[in-house]
């Protein structure tokens, strides 16, 4: 018990969760402080009306109080029962000194609030009137307005504002007492909304979880809204789609790997069986183990060419990065491959610029020597075969093109796949591994460079790479 206690409390949130307390803790951080700035809005609401009140009163004070021979008095009619409403009201909260500092007149209110007369005079001499809040002893605050009155009477009038109070408060928790209840409405909402949110981003995790290799054909319908979501399923689909590109690539190489290996397993099984079987003389021995070797050799370059491939587009294979004359490379292949050619009754021609690119100097006379490979295998005698270096405006291209028999439009999408040969029309495909163009295609991605073909049956084939000129490459790598 113990142990599932503890690995529930270690199972993590789930998002859900906490899409919705984070939408729960904004929205109350977001009520808390609409709360705080209505609350500071009607309290200064209620301020600026009891300062106009306040101002109204203390200036009705003045007009009904009169100063003469030494003594105030209030002048108003007893008999208007508003104007005796109105002076009373007046005289709740006030106080009137004179210069000496001696009370001429106090409230019972007025003196609970402790004010020091000398304090007065000294705050209000030769100035404006002057407001402050003060509270009694109670706890009740007051707004009082002090000033001068004939220019000799200290004349102090002041406002509770209890109700003001009491209305701030009565306000503060009634929106305390709500929050809470608001709160619990939008857990509701934001739990339902972070489900409905959250629904496709399940629909992909379900698909995801019963994707296999043998179901690859799952795709997820697009919502519409072209929004991040729809992105998700179009990332997905695309995801889908390259696995299963990659799972018949890779059953078609275990098809084609087995077998080109089967194939010369076979011839050196059956020259050995013949040697065992009907062999008697020694040269009869000799002629079958040499080509049970041959065979070998043949089994041995395939395992060879594939590890090597295997290992170049895993990234276990470092290339150099320095300048190469490709022109001059492309020369040095041609001499090996010019009597090759003439013995197949093949005109090799060449023609080269100068032209420097940045890159792998093995690795580039492999691609030469491939693209070579491959026109005069497919150009029949009498045909010719051109390569030139082309030198332009920030790139680089080499050029092989032969007159040979083509590549039909239905094998141009297979090329560059390994072990694919193109057949020649009512004939099998040509002898050998398949996987010349298969290490065209690496090495020009691995040096960023461009693969272009052009090729018409019974025409002849034109292979063009272009590479980034040495300073081009240069920028930008920088």
């Amino acid at each position: 018990m113990r142990r599932e206690a503890a690995s529930s409390l270690r199972r993590p949130i789930g998002l859900r969760a906490r899409l919705t307390v984070t939408y729960i803790a904004l929205f109350a951080l977001l009520l808390l402080g609409i709360g705080w700035l209505f609350r500071r809005t009607l309290s200064g609401i209620l301020q600026r009306d009891a300062e106009a009140i306040l101002e109204e009163e203390f200036a009705a004070a003045k007009s009904y109080l009169r100063f003469e021979q030494g003594r105030h008095k209030w002048v108003y009619d007893p008999a208007d029962r508003d104007e005796s409403r109105v002076v009373q009201n007046l005289q709740q909260v006030i106080l009137l000194t004179d210069a000496g500092h001696r009370v001429l007149q106090i409230s019972e209110d007025y003196r609970g609030l402790d004010i020091d007369p000398g304090v007065l005079w000294n705050s209000v001499a030769s100035k404006n009137p002057q407001d402050q809040l003060k509270r009694n002893r109670n706890g009740t605050l007051y707004l009082i307005r002090s000033g001068l009155h004939h220019g000799n009477l200290l004349l102090s009038v002041g406002r509770s504002l209890e109700a003001n109070e009491r209305i701030v408060t009565q306000f503060t928790r009634n929106y305390v007492g709500g929050v809470p209840l608001l709160i619990l409405a939008v857990v509701g909402m934001g739990w339902f909304m972070a489900g409905r949110a959250l629904g496709p981003l399940n629909t992909v995790s379900q698909a995801a979880r019963s994707v296999t290799g043998s179901n690859l054909s799952l795709r997820l319908d697009r919502r519409g809204a072209n929004d991040e979501l729809d992105l998700l399923i179009d990332a997905f689909n695309a995801m889908v789609d390259r696995l299963e590109s990659s799972f018949r690539q890779i059953r078609q190489f275990s098809v084609d790997a087995s077998h080109e290996l089967r194939t010369p397993l076979t011839a050196v099984r059956g020259q050995l069986e013949v040697a065992l079987f009907t062999a008697k003389t020694p040269e009869q021995y000799r002629e079958s183990i040499t080509t049970a070797i041959e065979d070998v050799d043949q089994l041995s370059q395939v395992v060879k060419a594939l590890l090597h491939l295997s290992q170049a587009e895993s990234g276990q294979v470092t290339l150099a990065r320095v300048p190469v004359e490709l022109g001059q490379l492309v020369e040095k292949v041609i001499e090996q491959f010019q009597l090759p050619a003439e013995a197949e009754g093949i005109r090799l021609e060449c023609r080269v610029d100068p032209g420097v690119v940045i890159g792998d100097r093995t690795q580039l006379q492999r691609m030469i020597s491939n693209l070579l490979s491959n026109a005069l295998k497919f150009t029949p005698a009498g045909g010719s075969v051109q390569v030139q270096v082309v030198a332009g405006e920030g790139s680089v291209k080499l050029v092989v093109a032969d007159t040979g028999c083509g590549i039909a439009p239905e094998d141009m999408p297979h090329i560059f796949e390994r072990f694919y040969r193109v057949p020649e029309a009512g004939r099998a495909p040509e002898r050998g591994l398949g996987l010349g163009l298969s290490f065209v295609d690496w090495i020009a991605r691995t040096h960023r460079a461009n693969v272009e073909v052009e090729s018409r049956v019974k025409e002849g084939t034109r292979f063009v790479v272009t590479f980034r000129a040495e300073a081009e490459e240069e920028a930008a790598t920088a």
